[in-house]
């Protein structure tokens, strides 16, 4: 008779049973901004667009880093290649003003172990000029920008002008191209044990946030997922032991344990932008009614439902979860996430 542990392995180790089927739908074309160097959920993330893309839920046709550190790039094309993505555009942020970060785990571009071409931020793509153009190449109202950072590549595409890729300034453009803008930032009910949280996506960069919160075009809706979401959805250490096993070398799971270490279950924040951006009917998370965020100086974010008639503004949901959403998200994104390469 087995260890009952084996049966409890088969919750983390059988990716191909999870509930989340490809459906006849479009994919969704899909463009991840990521702060990527601090956090590892990022690299999560990372992880499940490219498992979204296998199925063929998602179509990622580029990443762009909103934080500054001289390997962003590299580490982005290292796991890019490894998941079999090694010609996806990278654009990083050439902002002076956007927050610089050290990290734990983007030395991991430097290893041998995962091979690929870019090795340098100045030869990536500046992150402002990419999204100018996935975006005037893309078909009108088709691309879900996911944002999972801070807000600087946001920011400065609405303070675009016209250039050789469309001669729309940048909130025509988005207007135009952008269906939605699935973003993690603030808190929006009880948070890290406070009314009150600060989170770190908005208080890095707080004015690039309050651009974002006070000019992106309210006919492109935003669905905001705040602190509290990924709060509630800690990634299990367990999973990261033993899910991984399928490759000797594996990126996420050495990066995961140079930030977060074997005893920890770290919460999946940005992953939850992603879920609900790739698969919104699937209900794994209730929304709040339509209104619109804002963004103090604190950058505390406070949400204002919108008034008889729309009055206000209508651009703007928060995600919300109960007991079993949070089940069945949880689960979801650990199957994306461990799911080997195609």
């Amino acid at each position: 008779m087995p260890h009952r542990d084996g049966m409890t392995r088969s919750l983390f180790l059988l990716p191909f049973l999870i509930a989340v089927t490809v459906s006849a739908a479009e994919p969704v074309r899909l463009i991840f901004d990521t702060d990527i160097t601090g956090d590892v959920d990022d690299v999560l993330a990372l992880a499940m667009c490219h498992t979204l893309s296998d199925r063929g839920a998602c179509e990622l046709i580029g990443v762009t880093i909103s934080k500054v550190n001289p390997r962003t790039a590299s580490f982005v094309d290292a796991q890019n290649t490894w998941y079999g993505r090694s010609d996806l555009p990278i654009g990083v942020t050439r902002d002076p003003q956007a927050q610089k970060r050290e990290s734990k785990y983007l030395g991991l571009a430097d290893s041998p172990d995962y091979p690929h071409d870019l090795r340098d931020n100045a030869a990536a793509r500046e992150a402002v000029d990419l999204l100018r153009e996935l975006l005037a190449t893309s078909p009108d109202g088709s691309v879900t920008i996911v944002s999972v950072g801070i807000a600087s590549n946001l920011a400065n595409l609405l303070k675009s002008q016209g250039d050789t890729h469309s001669p729309l300034e940048g909130p025509a453009l988005i207007r135009q191209k952008v269906e939605r803008l699935s973003i993690m930032a603030g808190a929006f009910t009880f948070a890290n044990g406070t009314n009150y949280h600060l989170e770190a996506n908005v208080i890095n960069g707080i004015g690039y946030m309050q651009t974002v919160a006070e000019q992106w075009p309210e006919e492109v809706p935003v669905i905001w997922s705040g602190y509290e979401i990924g709060e509630n959805l800690p990634f299990p250490r367990k999973s990261v032991a033993e899910d991984f096993g399928y490759r000797e070398k594996h990126l996420v799971r050495e990066a995961y344990l140079l930030h977060s270490g074997p005893e920890h279950d770290r919460p999946c924040w940005d992953q939850s932008s992603l879920l609900e951006a790739v698969f919104p009917d699937r209900g794994y998370f209730g929304l709040s009614a339509p209104g619109r965020v804002s963004v103090g100086d604190d950058g505390f974010t406070r949400f204002r439902a919108a008034a008889k008639g729309g009055q206000g503004g209508v651009r703007d949901r928060f995600l919300k979860m109960d007991a079993l959403q949070q089940a069945r998200a949880l689960e979801a994104i650990v199957q994306l996430t461990v799911q080997p390469p195609r």
